[in-house]
């Protein structure tokens, strides 16, 4: 990358890194190096999105890396980073405001304490609200589709948008950012979000706290927390469980490398250690492969690999 680009970034943006571990910002803990990695405040970022428009310059975005993967060559381009630097919340009677980069550990705290209800199923989710906006996260029943109200977006051109519910178009881990995205492809969006305003319900705290705590020990049973993963591998078929799909195709435990199926939950592929890119990607498409073959349904990813770096068309 060259390095004026990375001077002229730094004169936009006060919060820059060159060649940074990717598997240090993605929960797989896989990845090569990015070329540059930025964690920008709103202000910054609607200037930066403007500029690298204009320049043609490839840039990724992301937010806890919890649901993404990137190649082991690394990313030579910029990836932009939506985390604490863009985090906050606000709340007005029963409505929260909440940025892109807030942890829904913490907007699950904070909706406990003044005791509104709604967001407890995600508060054991290791992602951002934009994350959890962007593929429409859910939990034991629930989704952001329930709880949504509107959300601030910015262009590519800087410009600012707010969508109501309907215009979000969320469905089951979808919604209209992550239609133009695809396994693959680089995470290009040509609209990045930038809060969720959430519309929740009046409860009392000892309720709300109480519900969390059951939702995180059921969480803890069942899921293979203490491995990296980017948690379900693949979206839920119709019909169906994929755990349940793979154990049946005799693949829990099976592993390429140090990538395996979980022997907790086969619906998870955990990092045991040193795996690779390449293993993760190998293991997803035998397990494609073995659950067709063994019951007609075809397993559809939920984590997203990001390849090589190119601006999606417009």
């Amino acid at each position: 990358m060259d390095v004026s680009l990375i001077e002229q970034i730094r004169s936009y943006a006060a919060d820059v890194a060159v060649d940074v571990p990717l598997s240090s910002v993605t929960t797989f803990r896989v990845g090569g190096k990015a070329a540059c990695l930025i964690r920008p405040t709103e202000k910054e970022l609607i200037r930066l999105l403007n500029i690298f428009s204009k320049i043609g310059e490839p840039y990724a975005v992301i937010g806890n890396g919890s649901n993404v993967v990137f190649d082991d060559e690394g990313f030579d381009g910029v990836v932009i980073l939506i985390g604490k630097n863009m985090g906050g919340i606000t709340v007005s009677e029963n409505f929260m405001e909440v940025s892109a980069g807030t942890l829904l550990s913490e907007a699950a705290n904070r909706a406990k304490e003044e005791q509104l209800s709604g967001l407890e199923f995600a508060s054991g989710i290791p992602g951002t609200i934009g994350g959890a906006l962007f593929m429409n996260a859910g939990a034991y029943g629930r989704e952001m589709k329930d709880i949504v109200h509107s959300v601030r977006v910015v262009d590519r051109a800087g410009n600012i948008k707010i969508y109501d519910q309907a215009g979000l178009r969320l469905s089951y881990r979808s919604s209209r950012f992550s239609e133009e995205t695809f396994s693959e492809a680089p995470l290009t969006p040509s609209e990045v979000v930038l809060s969720v305003k959430l519309s929740l319900t009046p409860g009392k705290r000892e309720d709300i706290e109480a519900s969390m705590r059951e939702l995180m020990e059921k969480r803890t049973e069942k899921q293979p927390l203490t491995y990296p993963s980017a948690g379900s591998a693949f979206k839920r078929p119709e019909g169906y469980f994929a755990g349940k799909l793979i154990e049946d195709a005799g693949l829990k435990g099976f592993s390429v490398g140090d990538a395996a199926v979980s022997d907790k939950h086969a619906g998870f592929i955990i990092n045991k250690g040193q795996a690779k890119t390449a293993d993760i990607k190998e293991l997803r498409d035998i397990i494609i492969e073995r659950v067709k073959e063994n019951s007609g349904v075809e397993l559809v990813p939920e984590i997203r690999f990001a390849g090589k770096p190119r601006l999606r068309p417009e």
